[in-house]
């Protein structure tokens, strides 16, 4: 979609094509409300400042629909298809870093009680790895900010990918 586009859509549906980046209601309101956009990096400028920060209940809504770091995303909608290429992205899984990443996922789940969550775009398994070894020994609240972080990642990264010029 063009920016032009976007800031010329609908209310419902410019929030539409916001929904598949990030599934927070207020963080789509307030993009929504700030158009019209002069730039690309003006809109994305706009949705880091609307991540900021993220209530418990809105990361907590986010990540009851991410999937497993390692693990497909099911589905064929627009944010199962952005889950699926993210991770596609990391190649082949190398059998025995798999098997860590699964074991880190399950450490992580019983600590934390949610989904591990990292933005895989840009990244090896390697060092996605290395980041759920080092986030495993993070108190509650340190991991709290660092998934805040990793939404508003995931969310602009989708965005930029979404807008043109």
């Amino acid at each position: 979609m063009l920016l032009e586009d976007f800031n010329a859509a609908g209310r419902a549906e410019a929030a539409a094509a916001l929904r598949p980046c990030l599934d927070i209601e207020r963080w789509i309101e307030e993009i929504v409300q700030g158009r019209p956009f002069g730039s690309a990096a003006s809109l994305l400028e706009a949705a880091n400042r609307a991540a900021e920060p993220f209530t418990g209940q809105e990361v907590e809504a986010a990540l009851a629909r991410h999937p497993r770091i390692g693990e497909r995303a099911a589905g064929n909608s627009t944010e199962a298809r952005l889950s699926q290429s993210e991770q596609a992205g990391l190649g082949i899984p190398d059998p025995a870093v798999a098997a860590a990443i699964a074991e880190g996922n399950r450490s992580y789940e019983e600590k934390f009680g949610q989904v591990f969550l990292i933005r895989a775009a840009g990244r090896s398994r390697e060092e996605i790895l290395a980041a759920l070894n080092t986030r495993l020994a993070h108190t509650p609240e340190q991991e709290q900010a660092i998934i805040g972080q990793q939404l508003r990642e995931i969310a602009v990264l989708r965005l930029e990918g979404l807008i043109g010029t």
